[in-house]
């Protein structure tokens, strides 16, 4: 039998070490597999955001729009609805144009109530899809129902507007996963729940090791992998240290969303350098028995964002932030037999921050008297939210990022 050397036997040690932290590293990262190295010399901004950031929240699962802005004037919609419609002797929130908040959203009303809420009503799309993986692709690509793109609307700004920009954590995402909309051609976003669980993850001692090597040159996926990890650990300590100089203490729902929301907060607080955060609030498939189940929700949507526009006024960071929520699809208008409602069409999009330029209700009520086959017809494009997005307060160049061009909102931002 051949005895193998010591050098074999050191290299078959490391290799196997090696192939150690390249699993942990596929089940920790959330980013892309292959990421530009870390540039240390040429740490850049993304261009033109003037310090703005974005927040973008996510209600999974297809929220109800017409019982979360109620319109509670409207006969056609209490007939559609017998006993799903909220009448207004429920606590209706009344907003504008004879429109009003669900009952759970008190803090949102507030919010609305001191000019720092936006409402658009009947967003969609032309040919709208009723699948929920279907259709939030093509919200989270900004693609046509026709149209299948494998990168994200905001993982597309990262790659236009941060050309030279080596962080990964430029878009943050507060989940266990990197979502479509965060995933762009070279560069994508990071996926966390928080700075300190990530920063553990970084501190095994094989992912030590490797980080600490120059890793095999060449330019072979080898080569990105040892640099993946070592951005990776750059990253997480970045992360974990820039956190500690802030930690909120607004008190925020005791829920998943509440706590990703603080963790948002805290990082946008503590000054880390990132452009775009992404989190999500899911459950809105609501088929049967609705009220209760969509009103626990937008009772944590309302809390929720309440403290977190309470956390970034405190610390003046308000002026700066924008909030985009958003669903992949509304609801018929009719309810079923199981008193809920049923995938459908246009939806309601609401946007938040202290530089608002126009607030309120922005556009018409849904027509209920001029439906397609049951659902509402869309009255605006959500890529032209997109795009006024993109170009008036970012600073980008929305019709490169959505390939095509989508009328701005004019004076919102």
């Amino acid at each position: 039998m051949t005895v193998p050397s010591t050098k074999a036997t050191a290299m078959s040690t490391s290799r196997r070490d090696f192939l150690k932290t390249s699993v942990l590293a596929s089940s920790l990262l959330f980013v892309p597999k292959f990421l530009h190295a870390l540039d240390r010399q040429g740490l850049s901004s993304l261009r033109d955001a003037n310090g703005r950031r974005l927040v973008v929240v996510q209600l999974g699962g297809g929220n109800d729009g017409l019982n979360t802005v109620i319109p509670y004037r409207d006969d056609l919609y209490y007939r559609a609805r017998p006993t799903l419609g909220i009448r207004a002797r429920s606590g209706i929130l009344p907003l504008d144009k004879d429109l009003g908040f669900n009952p759970a959203m008190t803090r949102l009303k507030n919010l609305y109530d001191q000019g720092q809420v936006a409402v658009l009503n009947s967003v969609g799309y032309p040919n709208p899809d009723r699948s929920h993986f279907r259709a939030m692709d093509i919200w989270q690509s900004g693609s046509a129902a026709d149209q299948y793109v494998t990168t994200g609307w905001l993982g597309r700004y990262l790659d236009s507007s941060c050309a030279t920009c080596p962080r990964p954590y430029n878009g943050l995402e507060v989940d266990d996963t990197l979502s479509l909309a965060m995933k762009g051609n070279a560069r994508k976003g990071l996926a966390l729940r928080s700075p300190e669980k990530f920063n553990q993850l970084t501190q095994n001692r094989f992912l030590a090791q490797v980080t600490g090597q120059a890793g095999p040159a060449g330019g072979s996926e080898l080569d990105y992998l040892y640099k993946t990890l070592a951005e990776t650990a750059s990253s997480a300590d970045y992360l974990y240290q820039t956190a500690k100089v802030y930690k909120s203490a607004v008190t925020y729902p005791n829920t998943e969303f509440g706590r990703n929301l603080k963790t948002t907060a805290e990082l946008i607080n503590s000054g880390v350098d990132s452009r775009v955060f992404y989190v999500s609030l899911t459950g809105f498939d609501t088929h049967v028995r609705q009220q209760e189940q969509q009103g626990k929700l937008l009772g944590d949507l309302s809390e929720g964002l309440g403290s977190f526009v309470e956390d970034l006024r405190k610390s003046g960071e308000l002026d700066n932030t924008l909030v985009l929520v958003f669903s992949e699809f509304g609801r018929r208008v009719g309810q079923n037999a199981s008193n809920g409602t049923d995938h459908g069409t246009a939806n309601n999009v609401l946007l938040l921050g202290g530089g608002l330029r126009r607030q309120g209700i922005l556009n018409d009520a849904p027509d209920l008297l001029n439906l397609d086959q049951g659902d509402l017809k869309h009255q605006l494009d959500f890529r032209s939210i997109y795009a006024t997005i993109l170009h008036d307060w970012l600073g980008a160049d929305d019709k490169a990022i959505l390939g095509s061009h989508f009328d701005r909102l004019k004076g919102l931002v």
